[in-house]
């Protein structure tokens, strides 16, 4: 009998431990997103399975052109995957044509899908604050990202990690290129 209860007190131990492990990763280390949406193409599809860094940011800022992920702000449980293009302090501005300009000067960047359609709130220069990105999603017109009012400028605090590896589909497997 007392072989018994000693060997049940160990699994359950054990049981404690893997699931007291698994907390500290998933909250702390890395966590499993899925992509919903196709905002993102063609850097991210839906339906991908994503393994999203929760620790690199807490050892340096995010940078420009990185993917991240940060909750929705009026829907519980949705989060977002966006490309940051404007950095804290920078005036983001998006002219008619759909160029991006920060600071004045146009972005040089490849990500965009096609020429943007709608500024948005970027029609008129946006200034960031100390701690805030402007985000867009690689697919501009059919994303709805900084330049939407209900999504706005991302605060530091609000960003949970940066996309890192994609795990499924297997043929598309590997680490995500960010710069």
């Amino acid at each position: 009998m007392k072989n018994i209860v000693k060997e049940v007190f160990s699994t359950l131990l054990y049981i404690l431990v893997v699931l007291a492990a698994t907390w500290l990763v998933i909250t702390f280390v890395g966590q499993r997103t899925q992509v919903n949406g196709s905002s993102m193409e063609p850097t991210l599809s839906h339906n991908d399975n994503l393994i999203v860094d929760k620790i690199s940011y807490r050892f340096s800022d995010p940078q420009r052109f990185d993917i991240i992920v940060f909750p929705f702000q009026y829907e519980e449980d949705t989060y977002y995957i966006k490309r940051i293009i404007g950095m804290p302090g920078e005036t983001v501005y998006i002219d008619e044509a759909g160029t991006i300009y920060i600071d004045g000067e146009v972005l040089q960047e490849s990500y965009g899908r096609e020429v943007m359609v709608a500024a948005g709130r970027a029609a008129e220069p946006i200034t960031l604050g100390e701690d805030e990105y402007f985000v867009l999603g690689d697919n501009r017109n059919n994303s709805s990202d900084s330049r939407d009012p209900s999504v706005g400028n991302i605060h530091r605090r609000d960003i949970i990690g940066k996309a890192w590896i994609r795990i499924w589909p297997l043929g598309k497997f590997g680490v995500l290129r960010h710069q």
